[in-house]
């Protein structure tokens, strides 16, 4: 009897948290959700010039067409787990999917900036809760043994939408208009809703106190980041006041924020998170993936585009196959949780071969090719597989499924962190690097240099015929000097990524059969 018990004792944990009549259409209309948000993440980013024009906005003040989504998402997302307890998770999904459809359909309306700016902060206030309660959903609705499996599905998602969002948003300006863009949510957003009405399951509510002062020191700290991030290319970072008052306030914020976290009764977020050692150094991880992930994707478009003359379709088309190489390594990922290969090993492999991407891509010239572009991009892709689906199989695995949704709101919260600081950061790297290197290649032109048949020292004598020579010379020294610094920043990513992975060390091994320490309160 006691061997009996024993055996079977594994199999009854086994079991959905929240059990569903069918599993399956209940993914496909969380995953549908989660791609147009995913989808509106980098969408909308080739049809700025277009907007600029059609709303009559300059080419600063129409930024704010994806400041305001980014801000307003940031802000929102530590809501949700309240918001989840105090209506309750299925109301509050299936709210925030109808208020994305509709703030989607007026910003394809938008007649002047000040509107697309006020509805694109409703998109992102509406879609900062589908990712972490797509994700809590998914891994409720099916048991323990399965959670590799739909971590390795809501990942493909997550990874994938931002890769084929400016392929998409590309096609859709340049054959129709640049307010598909937004219009393009309004078939899939229904379709979604549809499934999710019908399978959608209810969860339990739980009465929670809104802690308002740590959200308020939150929410300051995250729009002062923003701020400071989205605008300081522009004020000249830190030669500026306004950047100086945007990095005090954040800083203060931010420390009042922990304090508060730290001896408040009833914090914003529950401190039993932070007391999971596993799940804080995936936070690290996470931040980290979106670092290295978005700044990517933020980097190769204008590269392509600008230094090597692709359209922005086939810029599309050539960035396209990493999201290939995450599809093909996700099923094996799953498959190595499942087979209870310590995560952690899964994990370092990924960064391995995304470390060997960086290395490729960081020996690139202007004389790249597109085979070599399309195979570094399918390495990375490989690499990130590898590393999305265990790294939450590490987060979660220790959770009680009573944690899943502020878990999940602070691991998505950390990833859009470390995308908007990579970035800027990048952004940074490149213009200020071009400038230097730009300086560097033109003091090694000296006058008896020529080209062709015009000596540069009397280029002066052939007037309009020198004056195009030097403008070409100069571009091409443009040209030299952007790639150097592109390669610069391929470098320090890459040296980022290595330089972070000894720190899985300090995770406790966890594989597929790992459970919850606590499953209750």
């Amino acid at each position: 009897m006691a061997t009996a018990v024993a055996r079977n004792g594994p199999q009854r944990r086994d079991v959905a948290a929240v059990p569903v009549n069918n599993p399956n259409l209940l993914i496909a209309g969380v995953m549908l959700a989660s791609l147009i948000q995913v989808l509106d993440t980098t969408i909308a980013n080739v049809a700025i010039p277009h907007m600029q024009t059609s709303l009559g906005a300059t080419s600063e003040s129409v930024t704010w067409v994806l400041t305001s989504y980014i801000i307003a998402a940031a802000v929102a997302m530590p809501l949700t787990g309240w918001l989840a307890n105090k209506i309750g998770a299925r109301e509050l999904f299936l709210a925030s999917v109808v208020g994305f459809i509709i703030s989607s359909m007026l910003c394809g309306l938008s007649q002047n900036l000040a509107e697309m700016v006020i509805f694109r902060a409703m998109q992102g206030v509406s879609g900062a809760f589908i990712a972490p309660l797509s994700q809590s959903f998914m891994l409720d609705s099916t048991p323990p043994s399965k959670h590799p499996q739909m971590m390795s599905i809501w990942g493909m998602g997550v990874i994938i939408g931002p890769v084929i969002g400016p392929v998409l948003g590309g096609w859709l300006t340049e054959n129709w208009d640049w307010r598909f863009v937004f219009y393009v949510n309004l078939p899939l957003g229904l379709i979604a809703l549809a499934l999710m009405y019908m399978t959608l399951p209810q969860r339990p509510k739980e009465t929670r106190r809104f802690d308002m002062f740590g959200f308020i020191a939150v929410a300051v700290g995250l729009t002062s980041m923003q701020m400071m991030l989205d605008r300081g290319q522009h004020a000249d970072w830190f030669d500026s006041l306004e950047i100086w008052i945007y990095a005090g306030i954040m800083a203060s914020a931010v420390w009042i924020a922990i304090i508060h976290l730290t001896t408040s009764e009833r914090p914003l977020f529950p401190r039993a998170l932070f007391a999971d050692r596993n799940y804080v150094i995936a936070l690290f991880f996470m931040l980290l993936m979106g670092l290295i992930i978005f700044a990517t994707m933020a980097l190769l478009p204008p590269m392509l585009q600008h230094l090597f003359g692709y359209s922005v379709i086939d810029t599309g088309m050539v960035l396209m196959p990493r999201g290939i190489g995450v599809m093909l390594m996700m099923p094996l990922a799953g498959y190595l949780v499942r087979s209870r290969v310590d995560a952690r090993l899964i994990v370092a492999t990924g960064f391995a071969i995304v470390c060997g991407s960086l290395w490729e891509m960081a020996h690139w010239s202007l004389a790249v090719d597109t085979f070599h572009i399309v195979v570094s991009g399918v390495l990375q892709g490989l690499g990130i597989g590898l590393v999305f689906l265990p790294l939450n199989t590490i987060a979660f695995a220790t959770l009680a499924p009573r944690l899943r949704t502020d878990g999940s709101s602070l691991l998505n919260l950390s990833r859009s962190i470390g995308s908007s600081v990579g970035i800027s950061a990048v952004t940074v790297m490149i213009t200020r690097n071009s400038q230097i290197s730009h300086s560097d290649l033109a003091s090694q032109i000296t006058a008896s240099d020529g080209i062709g048949f015009i000596d540069l020292s009397s280029a002066d004598r052939f007037q309009g015929m020198g004056d195009t020579v030097m403008a070409m010379l100069n571009g091409e020294i443009t040209r030299q000097a952007s790639m150097i610094s592109y390669i610069d920043v391929f470098y320090a990513m890459l040296w980022v990524t290595a330089m972070a992975v000894p720190f899985l060390l300090f995770m406790k091994p966890s594989s597929a059969d790992t459970e919850p320490a606590q499953m209750g309160h």
